[in-house]
């Protein structure tokens, strides 16, 4: 009998289709791409359209339109690139429309996330007892970790933030970069946490908050560090704060969005020299090691604020003695985000996501070099992923950054940097090969040539 085609088979070829395209099409969509999203606007449906033609129209509009955050071209953001497993694993994970709040409804899910969650706290040489939550990205793990780090201290002073909120609770404060990523102020707001408790500390010339100038730490203090600043890639100095804080026993939280795979680096480990004594630490795996889009994890080194902020109890849910995903995560319906990180990790083992990030540093320093050949001015040590860098005025670096946006073979963004306006290229993705970087080094230098007339 033969085949019938499905709207599986349909799906699988558009994608791999759009994959295997991603070298050949411009980085952003061209403006005759962008028009035809108009044709997807109309009124709902009063019936509904074949399936198979409805995937059809999606890719032939859709992917056009996409940008090629998957390829090895695109260093605007942090943002990685999917591997084809971490794909695959998510189609599996789709298809098998697993809701991983608790183990009677997965146990798939349940199972593998104990299994990721543990490979990843070796990984990563974390505490090995620490709780983890797979939630959305570095945003929300950095919510779960404060939302943890608020119970845990107010219920040091006798306070029970979950029975009584916080509009009568003991004042906490906030010690941050002024360089700290935006996110971690959107995450304490979450939190409850407002802006007026916020004491920010002056950094050094690369974006390192400078601990002598740190105010006074007490036992209401949450200390938020960087693995990895947007800009410059610079590592705080872990060592020193975490022991200033346990001293007067405040909370350190480190956002590790992508910085904190380094440590899985025997050339980068030292950058992190001390980050284990933290309290809790957020990190992206959609960033390194290229997982797909809403995959990262948090971890708390005090499991039992975990279970007090996210415990959530009721006869329906059956619990059992095995490890309720719901109990560590905001969510109580959530995607099955373990199973990818199962598979990539399976896939990749440890050498490999050292691998990853090895490549994506050593490109980093070929642009940097390539760059300063070409006439640029490089303005931060690059000890990651992360190059910052200008034309001759802050003129010419504005033309500069157009005529390579505007090749469509390449793309990154502008930065504001120690009182410049500069570019700044990220290197996250797997895809992105020495030919990648030779190719685009040659519009870079064109750009720069360009910029002078």
């Amino acid at each position: 009998m033969p085949h019938q085609k499905t709207v599986f088979d349909t799906a699988s070829k558009a994608s791999h289709d759009y994959r295997q395209s991603l070298s050949a099409r411009p980085v952003m969509p061209d403006a005759a791409s962008l028009a035809r999203l108009k044709t997807l606007h109309g009124p709902l449906p009063i019936e509904g359209e074949d399936e198979i033609a409805v995937i059809d129209r999606l890719h032939d509009i859709g992917s056009p339109n996409t940008v090629a955050t998957t390829g090895g071209r695109f260093f605007g953001f942090v943002v990685g690139g999917a591997l084809p497993v971490s794909v695959a694993a998510s189609w599996l994970a789709s298809t098998w429309d697993q809701n991983a709040g608790s183990w009677l409804l997965s146990p798939i899910a349940g199972e593998l996330e104990v299994i990721a969650g543990g490979w990843l706290l070796e990984l990563l040489d974390l505490p090995r007892d620490a709780a983890f939550g797979f939630v959305t990205g570095a945003t929300m793990a950095t919510y779960s970790s404060l939302a943890a780090a608020r119970s845990s201290l107010l219920n040091r002073q006798g306070y029970d933030v979950k029975k009584s909120g916080l509009t009568n609770a003991p004042r906490l404060r906030v010690v941050m970069s002024e360089e700290i990523h935006p996110t971690n102020i959107a995450a304490l707001g979450y939190a409850g946490i407002g802006t007026d408790q916020i004491e920010y500390c002056p950094v050094d010339d690369q974006g390192r908050i400078i601990p002598s100038a740190m105010p006074r730490l007490d036992p209401l203090t949450i200390v938020m560090l960087q693995a990895g600043n947007i800009n410059s890639g610079a590592f705080d100095d872990f060592e020193t704060v975490c022991e200033m804080a346990r001293a007067v026993g405040a909370w350190v939280h480190v956002d590790g969005a992508f910085g904190l795979w380094a440590r899985t680096s025997q050339d980068k480990a030292h950058l992190t020299s001390g980050i284990d004594l933290a309290d809790s630490w957020s990190v992206d795996g959609h960033k390194w090691p290229n997982l797909t889009q809403d995959s990262a994890v948090y971890f708390c080194r005090d499991s039992e604020a975990v279970h007090d902020v996210f415990g959530v109890d009721a006869t329906y849910l059956m619990k059992d003695a095995n490890r309720q995903p719901n109990n560590f995560t905001p969510e109580l319906s959530r995607r099955a985000r373990g199973i990818e990180f199962w598979a990539v990790l399976k896939t990749l083992g440890a050498n490999g996501v050292a691998s990853i990030v090895d490549r994506s540093c050593a490109h980093a320093q070929h642009f940097a070099e390539g760059l300063r050949q070409a006439g640029y001015k490089i303005l931060n040590d690059v000890v990651l992923n992360q190059i910052v860098f200008v034309a001759d005025d802050e003129a010419q670096t504005r033309r500069a950054l157009k005529y390579i946006q505007d090749s469509g073979q390449l793309w990154l963004g502008p930065t504001h940097w120690k009182g410049h306006y500069a570019m700044r290229i990220s290197v996250s993705s797997a895809a992105t090969t020495e030919d990648d970087v030779t190719a685009c080094l040659k519009i870079m230098t064109n750009a720069y040539h360009e910029s002078q007339k």
